[in-house]
């Protein structure tokens, strides 16, 4: 059986991903990190030139939006509010002048950066460290922007899981909707689940619609590679939440350390992964590789009979 598509996405009024049929498809999330540290180093684009012939890129390649970040998600030298928003704030205007049908995303975790970023011209807050500052959901629903609602584990932000546990899952949300027994490792799971579900009624409480409110299982954040790769298994229940799903799975060590590759040697494990994780259900997917990744989407698209192929001819003549 094929799970049911993704739940739509709205950001400022614009439905994203809409396909022929009126079926909800896919759409991929272009990374610019405004950092010179940041894990992948073809993403690194500290200069202002070459990030924005980036961004010219993602959307000639076929990027629906495009996440910029000021800070390396990981540990490294302390970046303050002033210098994340000097990072950002100038290159999302210029970008949004040269490209204004690029929908924009913000990656941080501060909601001065965030109120900066929606006056630059910012449709969407991805708040990967779980509402670290309260304020960042509030400034998306005054603003009327979308907001990612992310899990960490309770994580502080910039720091790296350490012998991280999750009780073993009672079952019933995840386990039977499946038809399975109950799975000891969905402790993990029904963590995510109760975590992503508090955070987006919060934030639709706090005036963000809810088509705009995305969830993200934020993978290797505040989990091991175990607990990733079981998320990954779970995307149906994430999708059952009934908002988009984000998966920021591009390059990431719970695919490096699957696999025991480093980030540059990542690409065919991540398409994988956006390959099992579009097919259930998830939206939107945060990818350094946007030519590859759409690929990746269109091939399930046609596979689920949501899309034709481009160019059916053999066996036609």
């Amino acid at each position: 059986m094929i799970p049911p598509a993704g739940a739509p996405l709205v950001l400022r009024g614009r439905e994203v991903g809409r396909g022929p049929g009126g079926v909800s498809r896919p759409v991929v999330m272009a990374i610019v990190n405004r950092t010179s540290d940041s894990f992948y180093a073809p993403a690194r684009f500290a200069d202002d030139g070459p990030a924005l012939a980036a961004a010219h890129a993602a959307w000639a390649e076929g990027a629906a939006i495009l996440d910029v970040g000021g800070v390396r998600a990981g540990t490294g030298p302390e970046v303050g509010v002033a210098e994340e928003i000097d990072r950002v704030v100038p290159f999302l205007e210029r970008v949004r002048a040269e490209l204004p049908d690029l929908l924009l995303s913000v990656d941080t975790w501060r909601s001065e950066v965030a109120r900066a970023a929606v006056r630059a011209g910012a449709d969407l807050i991805n708040d990967t460290w779980a509402g670290h500052d309260p304020a960042l959901v509030e400034v998306a629903g005054a603003a009327g922007v979308g907001v990612v609602c992310s899990h960490t584990g309770g994580a502080r932000p910039r720091t790296d899981p350490w012998r991280v546990e999750y009780p073993p899952g009672a079952g019933g949300a995840d386990g039977t909707q499946h038809g399975t027994p109950e799975d000891p490792r969905d402790g993990v799971t029904q963590d995510v689940l109760t975590t992503l579900r508090d955070a987006a009624e919060r934030a639709v409480a706090c005036g963000v619609p809810p088509s705009s409110v995305l969830v993200d299982p934020t993978h290797d954040f505040g989990k091991n590679t175990w607990h990733s790769l079981h998320l990954l298994r779970r995307t149906e229940a994430l999708a059952g939440l009934g908002f988009p799903v984000l998966m920021a799975l591009s390059r990431k060590d719970f695919v490096g350390e699957t696999l025991d590759l480093p980030p540059a040697d990542r690409l065919p494990g991540t398409l994988a992964a956006t390959a099992l994780a579009a097919w259930h259900g998830a939206r939107v997917f945060r990818a350094h590789d946007v030519a590859a990744t759409r690929q990746a989407l269109e091939m399930v698209a046609a596979v689920r009979d949501e899309a034709p192929p481009r160019a059916a001819l053999r066996g036609m003549a």
